[in-house]
């Protein structure tokens, strides 16, 4: 693959860091990914170019196979893409509260610049978040704890709906079922889509009957 002469030096500024925390860097995903027993981390930068200036966004998340391999089974995903799938992905704007924050880039000292406050997030923040977000209860806690609202982890509601359930019973989450009837009204609100709707339903048949032993 080819990288623009702005990733290439993005990527100089930041290996090294990432590298010290164990993030491998994988240009083709545009990607800084750290496998763990559970899954992986990673943080993906997306840059987006208007003449002289580069809006940088940067998002990050993590993968619980556990979690995912129940997932892909019942989603429309590719199967090429699905081993890369996250299971919860934001932006550091979302992160902060800010939901269409982009950095802004017209230099070299710029993206230095950037680049350190894209470090020092992640060491005061980032970090300790992918670090606890990635276990079952931590996913069952941040894609469940407020059912009727758009939960900020995920881009994709619908897919929220079906990883929270998955999330919820491999916790054994005693509100399971009502999570259920929940996240089915739902689904049936935002996508007016019966194929959708045989999926999930399939999805709590299968997790009804699932045993992880």
């Amino acid at each position: 693959m080819t990288l623009s002469p702005f990733e290439t030096n993005l990527y100089q500024y930041l290996t090294p860091f990432f590298g010290r925390h164990a993030y491998t860097l994988l240009p083709e995903r545009k990607q800084y990914r750290r496998f763990t027993d559970l899954g992986f981390q990673n943080v993906i930068l997306s840059p987006a170019f208007y003449g002289d200036e580069t809006m940088l966004e940067v998002n990050f998340g993590c993968r619980n196979n556990q979690v995912e391999q129940i997932a892909q089974q019942f989603l429309n995903n590719l199967p090429d893409y699905r081993p890369d799938a996250n299971t919860l992905i934001l932006s550091i704007g979302k992160f902060n509260g800010l939901q269409y924050f982009r950095y802004k880039i017209h230099s070299d000292e710029e993206l230095h610049a950037t680049c350190d406050q894209i470090e020092a997030f992640f060491v005061q923040q980032g970090f300790d978040f992918l670090e606890s977000a990635t276990t079952l209860p931590a996913l069952d806690r941040l894609l469940n704890q407020r059912p009727d609202e758009p939960c900020q982890y995920v881009y994709n509601q619908a897919h929220r709906f079906y990883k929270g359930i998955i999330a919820a019973r491999l916790n054994q989450n005693p509100q399971f079922d009502e999570l259920v009837a929940s996240y089915r009204q739902l689904l049936i609100r935002q996508t007016q889509n019966p194929h959708e709707q045989l999926h999930f339903e399939r999805m709590i048949t299968y997790l009804q009957h699932y045993s992880p032993n």
